[in-house]
């Protein structure tokens, strides 16, 4: 009895540290995920929706804007709503490269950023959180323009 006792005590922590330990991360899947996030997101300027464009951005958000940051979702809203009153997007954006961490937890989106006639006018930076399985929101931003208009 003893003897199965001590099975018990090795075998019973065992058996909840593996139970414990999260799921395989299918990095794959996530940068999938991640480049669609994105598409969806450039998107939502084509579309000329803002209220779509809002649903993207983290509560705690942070995008660079020059020399200021605007901090939180509702100073990034605010901010971004120019861009959207015209008819016509001033810029559109699509991702080029995308890596996500090794926990799956946080990936990186950069490309180009092109005026309407297609010219390169900068680039972009992007730090997705996953704060869900299938939902990206960003949490950093950071465009470098070539040129005005100010874009992503």
């Amino acid at each position: 009895m003893a003897r199965r006792h001590r099975f018990a005590l090795v075998l019973v922590p065992l058996l909840a540290a593996c139970a414990s330990a999260p799921a395989p991360v299918d990095l794959a899947q996530l940068r999938a995920e991640v480049i669609e996030t994105e598409t969806v997101f450039a998107q939502t300027m084509a579309r000329r929706d803002h209220p779509a464009f809002a649903t993207f951005i983290a509560e705690d958000a942070v995008f660079f804007n020059g020399a200021t940051s605007l901090r939180g979702r509702a100073a990034v809203v605010d901010a971004w709503r120019r861009w959207y009153s015209a008819p016509q997007a001033p810029f559109s954006w699509a991702p080029e490269r995308v890596e996500v961490l090794a926990t799956g937890s946080l990936a990186l989106s950069s490309g180009p950023v092109h005026d309407p006639q297609g010219k390169r006018i900068g680039s972009f930076s992007s730090i997705w959180r996953r704060e869900a399985p299938g939902v990206w929101r960003i949490v950093f931003d950071k465009g470098e323009n070539s040129c005005e208009p100010e874009a992503h």
